[in-house]
């Protein structure tokens, strides 16, 4: 398995890197190829030298920080939590 760079070892520009394996790698060296679709590389596949086809990385949806969750701070004029779960539970915490 072998990344397509120039020789100066950058990846060429416009692509955020490529690389190539064959049937052999995908086989043992599978988790070389996983490593390489983390880092948002595709991945050529080759059959006896020739391009079989390309496994591209899925599109990662943004993440959203807890603070802009809609259901963060939806009690804030409420009882505080620790009431709130004491109703909940009423007498039956005293049982255990």
């Amino acid at each position: 398995m072998y990344t397509d760079t120039r020789h100066n070892g950058a990846p060429r520009a416009g692509r955020t890197g490529r690389v190539k394996a064959t049937i052999v790698d995908i086989r043992y060296r599978m988790r070389d190829v996983l490593r390489a679709l983390d880092r948002n590389e595709e991945v050529t596949i080759l059959y006896h030298g020739k391009v079989k086809g390309v496994i591209r990385p899925a599109a990662r949806e943004g993440t959203l920080r807890v603070e802009d969750h809609p259901f963060f701070g939806m009690c804030q004029d409420g009882p505080p939590v620790e009431e709130v779960i004491d109703g909940l539970r009423g007498v039956r915490r005293h049982d255990v």
